[in-house]
């Protein structure tokens, strides 16, 4: 079985920074949940269950874990994939970590790789939507407000609106319905994120 407490270990002996490290467990909460809902759509239950659920939350936990050490596009994120490769991360994992890269040349195929790119400029999105707040609280966050927050091409610049657009499209969902989904695993998860 997936073990998220390894993956969290690595990701805080890769990364020094808070941010990064921050982010890195926001994208895990958002792509675990989605876990959640994949493993109960294919009726999956008790141990079958946990291990999607880690798996997708180890996923999130590591798709940046590198990018410290090495944050060029020739470097990040196959150096990481290298050393989980040789460390016995499930190749699965490795795919939708490669496939989160537009630049990568890996196109997302599984729901894991989907839920993981879709998951990733999103969940970047909403910690600046909660850093906002005069509590700077996600609690404080509404759906409608990050939606429409998403038409300001000068909050949070560096975010891609298509790629949470396109993720969205990958899940079969509605921005709308992607935005809310997300918002809630994080709220779920606030005191963990720090948010």
């Amino acid at each position: 079985m997936m073990d998220a407490e390894a993956a969290e270990a690595l990701l805080r002996e890769w990364t020094a920074g808070d941010s990064l490290r921050k982010h890195g467990f926001a994208v895990a909460c958002c792509t675990e949940s989605y876990g959640v809902r994949e493993a109960a759509r294919l009726g999956l239950d008790g141990e079958a269950a946990d291990e999607m659920r880690a798996l997708y939350r180890c996923a999130g936990l590591l798709h940046d874990f590198d990018y410290e050490r090495h944050p060029t596009p020739e470097e990040h994120p196959f150096a990481g994939v290298h050393y989980l490769r040789e460390h016995g991360w499930p190749e699965e994992m490795l795919h939708a970590i490669l496939a989160h890269a537009g630049y990568s040349g890996v196109q997302p195929e599984t729901h894991l790789d989907r839920a993981l790119f879709a998951c990733d400029e999103l969940a970047g999105f909403l910690t600046a939507c909660a850093l906002v707040k005069p509590t700077k609280a996600i609690a404080d966050v509404e759906s409608k407000g990050a939606v429409k927050k998403m038409k300001d091409k000068g909050f949070a610049r560096a975010v891609s609106r298509e790629d949470m657009r396109h993720g969205a499209e990958l899940l079969g969902l509605s921005l709308e319905e992607h935005v809310g989904n997300c918002l809630a695993a994080m709220q779920a998860q606030s005191a963990k994120l720090g948010l």
